[in-house]
């Protein structure tokens, strides 16, 4: 964690108002996360980004376990414990192993990695970067990826890297129990 306390102080269930009762309606199981709870401090924000981020998290065409390797690395890169933690675990659901998730800090790079799985992370590497998939990554990623797909994997990047910011700057904390970065 970038900050050892929130800067934005987590809404406390007792503490919301009507709005951001009916706010929460839809995490059931999930309206205890701190990421939730920080955003109800503005809850026009909150439902607006909610159905982009519906959309990369639930409904793009890229399967899980690629959609979460990009999730990790750029987490990683950005240094966003709360983000890596939380996708870790998503991860593993997603089938990502625990060898692969640490060779994902190394990024590309790491032996063992297949094409696409390569080219992913590269891509997540360069977006990070320069704000742009260079040709060879983007000609080799078309040779895996349908053209959503490939829109899918630029909007994730830009998704989590949004987000990342966003959980490092306001002091997001964990719940207990998430894996760490050292993971």
């Amino acid at each position: 964690m970038r900050l050892s306390h929130p800067r934005i102080a987590p809404v406390r269930p007792e503490d919301r108002n009507d709005e951001q009762r009916e706010l929460m309606k839809r995490f059931k199981g999930s309206d205890s996360l701190n990421i939730f709870n920080t955003l109800l401090n503005h809850p026009d924000l909150m439902r607006r980004w909610l159905v982009f981020a519906n959309h990369v998290l639930g409904k793009s065409t890229l399967p899980a376990r690629e959609r979460e390797l990009v999730i990790l690395r750029i987490g990683y890169l950005c240094r966003s414990g709360y983000e890596w933690g939380q996708h870790v675990v998503i991860a593993r659901a997603a089938g990502v192993t625990d060898d692969e998730i640490r060779c994902v800090k190394q990024g590309a790079d790491a032996p063992g990695w297949s094409e696409p799985d390569r080219l992913l992370l590269s891509a997540t590497d360069e977006l990070h970067a320069d704000a742009h998939v260079g040709d060879a990554t983007w000609q080799g990623l078309a040779r895996h990826f349908d053209t959503r797909q490939l829109m899918d994997i630029v909007f994730a990047v830009g998704q989590y890297n949004l987000v990342s910011m966003a959980l490092n700057s306001f002091g997001v904390q964990a719940e207990p129990g998430l894996p760490g970065l050292e993971v």
